[in-house]
């Protein structure tokens, strides 16, 4: 008989500290009182664009919010807090070049694609939380990128959503 009280003054106690403190979830801190998100559509505003890249920038930010949280995504302005911004940049530049002969220019032995994204975000609940940031990420690679150009995409856009996921909610 005395198990089953302390279990229960134990849990009553838990839901009350629940119910008053935000809610961790994988790293995640989020306020009990935030209850939805809106993410706006990420245009791609870089000067080099590439078709899927919206789109998969803007699913995989969505993807990550639903698999680490418990909010609840929705097309509203009147969420309780919103996320939007745009991709700014995409760029392939050498990192490491190599001589060949001196009548030949240079070539690069490795290149780095680079994603810039700019993201506002706003919540409702608590402002002080409320921030617009740049976050850039990149991959190295050798070769022609052709082939791996998606699969570096992918992995980028996985570590930017990182970013903001945990620049939003888990207070970094």
């Amino acid at each position: 008989m005395r198990r089953i009280l302390v279990f229960f003054v134990a849990m009553t106690g838990l839901m009350l500290l629940s119910q008053s403190c935000s809610i961790t979830l994988n790293g995640a801190s989020i306020p009990a009182e935030l209850k939805t998100i809106n993410i706006e559509f990420f245009e791609n505003n870089a000067p080099l664009v590439v078709s899927n890249l919206s789109q998969d920038f803007t699913e995989g930010l969505k993807a990550r919010i639903r698999s680490q949280s418990r909010l609840n995504i929705v097309r509203d302005p009147a969420a309780n807090a919103t996320m939007s911004g745009s991709i700014v940049n995409y760029t392939i530049t050498p990192v490491s070049v190599e001589a060949t002969n001196p009548n030949t220019p240079p070539i690069a032995n490795a290149s780095r694609l680079s994603i810039t994204v700019n993201v506002k975000y706003t919540n409702e609940i608590d402002k002080k939380y409320n921030f617009e940031q740049q976050f850039t990420k990149y991959q190295d690679f050798q070769g022609d990128i052709s082939s791996r150009e998606q699969t570096l995409i992918q992995n980028i856009i996985r570590q930017l959503v990182d970013d903001i996921f945990n620049k939003a909610f888990a207070n970094w």
